[in-house]
């Protein structure tokens, strides 16, 4: 699988080597107006079935939705990354704080990225709750943003007679 340069209005399914019986799919096509797009492309030995076109199409977005929602949130400037595990982490400070009325604050995140690390103390529970409902929300609008993504996806414009 890999993003590739080509001509806009290039088909989504295609025979390229009918000798081999070799088939390519593609998907994300992003036209640039000039008769150019790029586009993602996987290749196949023999014509793909349905199951797996959509199965490669629909995993591409999912990895893309899961990486935004891991790396593409940022918080007063600071790369926050939102694995599974910080996402509980920041849950379970953020309903004790409330549950408790602040009293186990302050709270410090670590923020930032491996080589660059920087971190984040709350004092305040409207800080901990401003950057917790920020972060759902990130979470929330990529999911939303991805699932149009895949919800336009048509299998139909796969089909080669």
């Amino acid at each position: 699988m890999k993003r590739v340069e080509g001509s806009a209005g290039v088909k989504l399914i295609e025979c390229v080597s009918p000798a081999r019986n070799g088939w390519r799919i593609r998907w994300d096509v992003q036209d640039r107006g000039d008769g150019s797009a790029s586009y993602m492309e996987e290749e196949f030995l023999g014509k793909p079935s349905d199951q797996v076109i959509r199965s490669v199409v629909l995993g591409w977005y999912n990895e893309r939705i899961n990486e935004a929602i891991l790396c593409g949130f940022v918080y007063d400037g600071m790369p926050v990354w939102l694995s599974s595990e910080n996402q509980f982490n920041y849950k379970t400070a953020h309903d004790l704080a409330v549950q408790t009325g602040g009293v186990t604050l302050p709270v410090t995140f670590k923020f930032g990225t491996d080589d660059e690390p920087r971190y984040r103390t709350f004092e305040k529970l409207e800080e901990l709750t401003d950057f917790y409902t920020k972060a759902m929300r990130h979470i929330q609008n990529t999911l939303a943003d991805g699932w149009k993504k895949k919800d336009a996806f048509d299998l139909e414009k796969y089909r080669v007679e």
